[in-house]
């Protein structure tokens, strides 16, 4: 097993502050990771692509460094921000003109000397290139060649940084084929093992693991294969209760765990086995539902929990029951902290995902439906009987299937569910949700 970078990578390394996450965020195109005025905002290594003269190449932001710190989180984003600097194929140091020189940017730059990669300085905050240019020369003093002016909030310069990242890009042939490549989101309220189990699976210390709530702030995507398939694990932030969301930054990771839902192809909740179901577990699946996501539910910390003979089967049961719009989703009990059944999630995610992307005949599905009808005829409501032309597929993840009627009002709740049953009997459909809509068709069109 190995983790997947089928394109050149590019980390952008620097100390707090320096504005790391708006440059990320200008190449990206899109407001992937938080920018915040607070230092330490990113703390984790955020993945995006981008593309300059027809190179693709996948754009790493990191926790800024601060090499002296002994605060937990500090030093956690230090030994991620090693970790994409060991990972990448260029490395991109931001410092701040405003700021100058500090300790700090000589102690990375010590540090960036050591990986022996090629380095592109930018100074930022260059707002007025003709009025701040002159304070860009003490930073030859690092000993890692000419710096790049730019201001990255007002995109200035950064066509210069582009070009000489390119010049630095291997010249080897990347695979870039990444069609059968699964996106796999781990949602969950904070603190029950989403980042250690992303942790177990690559066999890397990828993600800031610690016993703090809301640790992972952003969504990180975690590319990875093995003899099962290719995989983009996405860890989400534990999405708290909107009572506890106070700060503009814990706001924008509640937005950023939705995306990375709506990004997804299969979602595994995560539950603490210790915990069981609670409301928020039910609101945040609620979305991948609503979203039309495979979900595969994962039982966490099962080796913490006792057990006898019919544990499991109960355990199950009670799960059902509070979620009961999910009895389609299949259970699994894991530990991310031992590896307990972890390598039976990829089996699980494949089925999932192939059942979410299930595509079935229109002649076959119209069979299955006289079937259904035959056994449970359709209900009747004031003298007037409910009756159904035909069924077609319309759609894929979720498969959606629209059934013409000749009368909408007459198509009851409890009928549209009996005729889910029996496509589910029929095709499995196991872990995606299905969709039904109603048509009204006039006898003789």
């Amino acid at each position: 097993m190995r983790l997947l970078m089928s394109k050149p990578t590019v980390a952008i390394i620097g100390k707090p502050n320096v504005g790391k996450s708006t440059f990320f965020n200008y190449l990206a195109g899109k407001r992937i990771s938080i920018v915040e005025d607070t230092p330490g905002v990113t703390r984790d290594r955020v993945y995006a692509e981008t593309n300059w003269r027809g190179r693709k190449f996948k754009i790493i932001d990191t926790g800024g460094i601060e090499p002296d710190s002994e605060d937990i989180i500090a030093v956690n984003m230090k030994k991620q921000a090693e970790i994409a600097i060991d990972i990448a194929d260029v490395i991109v140091f931001i410092t701040s003109a405003k700021q100058g020189i500090t300790a700090q940017d000589r102690e990375i730059a010590h540090m960036l000397r050591r990986a022996n990669k090629p380095i592109v300085l930018v100074c930022n905050k260059v707002d007025n290139y003709q009025k701040d240019k002159d304070e860009i020369y003490e930073f030859y003093n690092l000993g890692l060649g000419d710096p790049f002016p730019i201001s990255a909030i007002n995109g200035i310069g950064i066509g210069d940084v582009l070009d000489e990242i390119y010049n630095h890009l291997p010249k080897d042939n990347y695979n870039e084929d990444e069609e059968n490549v699964i996106k796999v989101a781990i949602i969950g309220k904070p603190n029950v093992g989403k980042s250690s189990l992303i942790n177990k699976i690559l066999g890397e210390n990828r993600v800031i693991v610690s016993d703090i709530a809301g640790t992972t702030r952003d969504a990180t995507d975690s590319y990875f294969e093995n003899e099962e398939g290719k995989y983009i694990f996405i860890d989400t932030a534990g999405i708290r209760r909107k009572a506890k969301v106070n700060e503009n930054i814990e706001k924008y990771s509640v937005i950023r765990s939705s995306l990375a839902i709506e990004r997804a192809d299969v979602c595994i909740l995560m539950i603490d086995a210790k915990e069981g179901v609670t409301e928020q577990d039910t609101k945040i699946v609620g979305e991948a539902h609503e979203a039309g996501k495979g979900i595969i539910i994962a039982i966490n910390k099962w080796d913490e929990y006792e057990k006898d003979a019919n544990t499991t089967e109960k355990y199950k049961k009670d799960v059902y029951n509070k979620l009961s719009y999910l009895s389609y989703a299949p259970i699994i009990f894991i530990s991310a902290k031992t590896g307990q059944r972890v390598n039976k999630l990829f089996e699980m995610i494949n089925s999932v995902a192939s059942q979410n992307a299930l595509r079935v005949p229109t002649s076959i599905l119209n069979q299955v439906l006289n079937e259904a009808i035959a056994i449970v005829q359709p209900p009747t409501d004031k003298g007037k009987r409910l009756r159904i032309y035909y069924i077609t597929q319309v759609a894929t993840k979720p498969p959606t299937f629209v059934i013409f009627v000749n009368n909408r009002k007459l198509f009851h709740f409890s009928y549209e569910r009996y005729i889910v049953n029996q496509l589910r009997k029929e095709f499995g459909l196991v872990g995606t949700p299905v969709r039904i809509i109603c048509r009204e068709k006039l006898e003789g069109e």
